[in-house]
């Protein structure tokens, strides 16, 4: 897994602008198609939230199937010469699991849109309402496992000193105060960040600057030197912080199944 820390993974709105419009470029807004039909960027094309996820429950925010994965990247006509910049209207979440879910795929050649939509509209920018139909390809997706971490895998982190599970939750839920599963509470080691600490929340939603995330990592335990395991209840929000991780260039994989399944298996262990 690639750990050398990649600041051109992060695009800023003024320097993408610059760049559009693009043959090599695709830009993908993932919302909903109510956000996405008031106003997107210029020759975006729409991915809802759902195509990303398997939806069955518990554990909702598991990978979808390799055939549902190769309609939606072949739908949206992405191939290996392609540039795919990723923006959502929330500060990096979904944009983050899109981007997760390229590296599973084994599509390398991307960057988020830092701030997404908010920052893009704060800086004066367009947001136009025209709908572009893409050109589908036939995109073949080779699933790379080594950015999935299986439970078995989280249930081995918990007595290995050098894999720390980075729990983007809300402290709330983290202590256990805030119910959403039958077992609530945290996986048992993991440390809490949550996922907006890492947003400028003063400065239109983007990402603190690479030292400051380095320093607050470093405060809770997670270090170049470690293996990481993020997570949130369904990948969601955890998408924001598996990229912080590859931007600062952690080994850093993502826990799909999340709190949905954690707290729903009947054997996992839960500290509060």
């Amino acid at each position: 897994m690639n750990t050398i820390p990649c600041p051109f993974l992060l695009i800023e709105p003024e320097d993408l602008a610059k760049k559009l419009p693009s043959k090599e470029l695709i830009i993908i807004a993932v919302c909903s198609e109510k956000v996405f039909s008031e106003g997107h960027l210029p020759g975006a094309i729409l991915v809802q939230p759902g195509e990303l996820v398997c939806g069955v429950k518990p554990a909702t925010g598991k990978l979808p199937s390799q055939e549902s994965l190769d309609r939606l990247f072949s739908r949206i006509g992405l191939s290996h010469d392609k540039h795919l910049i990723a923006y959502d209207d929330e500060g990096g979440g979904w944009a983050g699991r899109l981007l997760w879910t390229l590296d599973v795929v084994g599509h390398s050649s991307y960057s988020l849109l830092n701030g997404g939509q908010i920052s893009w509209a704060q800086a004066g920018l367009p947001l136009p309402t025209e709908v572009v139909s893409p050109k589908p390809s036939e995109f073949h997706c080779m699933i790379d496992k080594s950015f999935i971490a299986e439970l078995d895998e989280v249930i081995a982190s918990i007595e290995n000193n050098d894999v720390i599970v980075w729990d983007a939750r809300a402290k709330e839920e983290y202590e256990g105060s805030k119910i959403t599963a039958l077992k609530n509470g945290h996986i048992p080691g993991a440390v809490n960040l949550d996922w907006l600490d890492v947003m400028d929340r003063d400065n239109g939603l983007k990402l603190k600057s690479l030292n400051l995330l380095r320093q607050q990592l470093a405060s809770i335990g997670i270090t170049p030197g470690k293996k990481v395991i993020t997570h949130c209840l369904s990948h969601h929000r955890s998408g924001l912080t598996y990229f912080v991780g590859k931007l600062l260039g952690l080994d850093i994989q993502a826990y799909d199944g999340s709190w949905s399944e954690w707290g729903n298996h009947p054997e996992t262990p839960v500290e509060v």
